[in-house]
């Protein structure tokens, strides 16, 4: 986590600073607010998330702890990853471990 405030969380892969930005093009990170409205249409944007430091399946028990849910979007059962929501309805896919193997 970059930076948490109230209503937004910022995430990313590294700590940006302004020297870093300046000097080179750096990986994205997201941020999320907190807005009044709720969900009504199909979201725009759609994240797939890899663990990093467990299963998938360990992922995808975890994440109901923090409020997500599995949705059923027509992926059908043959699938490589997991279709959850967040609370507000926002779906996201849980794909394969990036977690080294032992």
């Amino acid at each position: 986590m970059i930076d948490r405030s109230e209503g937004k969380v910022e995430i990313g892969s590294w700590m940006p600073t302004a020297e870093e930005v300046r000097a080179r093009q750096m990986p994205p990170t997201l941020v999320f607010i907190d807005v009044p409205e709720g969900k009504t249409v199909k979201s725009r944007l759609h994240l797939d998330v890899s663990p990093i430091d467990g299963s998938t399946e360990e992922e995808v028990t975890r994440l109901p702890g923090l409020g997500a849910v599995k949705v059923d979007v027509g992926q059908g059962p043959d699938r490589n990853w997991v279709v959850m929501a967040d609370p507000e309805g926002n779906e996201f896919d849980v794909l394969r471990t990036l977690a080294p193997h032992d």
